[in-house]
């Protein structure tokens, strides 16, 4: 028998117990099975323009002397 027989025929073996095994135990799939989570790229950041940023610091200044202000 050619040696690339051999480890075909102990392949599907090891499968078979492995479902086997997977069976008794419960488990959806076996670990060595487990795709492998694609790689994506990393999300980019969002950039505030400068005219953004000073919009938002007035806004929040207003609110907090509106705030500052009912409390006296």
């Amino acid at each position: 028998m050619p040696t690339d027989h051999i480890v075909a025929i102990l392949i599907a073996e090891r499968d078979k117990l492995n479902r086997a095994i997977e069976a008794l135990e419960g488990t959806k799939t076996p670990a060595i099975h487990t795709p492998v989570a694609e790689t994506t790229a990393p999300k980019k950041k969002r950039h505030i323009s400068a005219a953004t940023r000073r919009k938002m610091a007035l806004g929040q200044k207003k609110r907090f002397a509106a705030l500052k202000a009912a409390k006296t």
